[in-house]
């Protein structure tokens, strides 16, 4: 059972939100193999995407790779950071893409950190979007 003195203990807060922005960074700036690095290298991680069910780190590698680059240019708001424990972490947040074939619609960005011998990894992410409400 977690206790609440385990929970967002500021030192394990840090070192997720510095995963969470390693991330951001390497997805802004196209950057495949770093995106790919920072999954869990496991055949249990998944991302499931707008058009895309990926179960395993080889099938998040390749649809990346695949895909190639993309316009990723957003803006990100609500962002929620929580750490339980010293080993296992959830991040999600808002996003307004700022370019690219989904500009206008807000995204949603959920994932699992773990902490692996290797670092904090993702072994879960979901991103989806909804439309956004007309202007005011």
């Amino acid at each position: 059972m977690i206790e609440d003195a385990d929970i967002d203990r500021p030192e394990i807060l840090a070192e997720v939100t510095r995963a969470f922005e390693a991330y951001e960074r390497a997805l802004v700036g196209n950057d495949i193999e770093g995106l790919n690095a920072l999954f869990w290298d496991d055949a249990r991680a998944l991302r499931y995407g707008p058009r895309e069910l990926l179960y395993s780190h080889v099938a998040i590698a390749e649809f990346r790779r695949a895909r190639g680059p993309l316009d990723q240019r957003r803006s990100l708001a609500n962002t929620r950071i929580t750490s339980f424990g010293s080993d296992l972490a959830t991040a999600h947040t808002e996003f307004v893409p700022l370019g690219g074939a989904q500009a206008g619609r807000i995204g949603r960005q959920s994932q699992i950190w773990i902490r692996t011998p290797a670092g904090w990894r993702i072994a879960s992410a979901h991103v989806s979007f909804v439309e956004a409400p007309p202007p005011a």
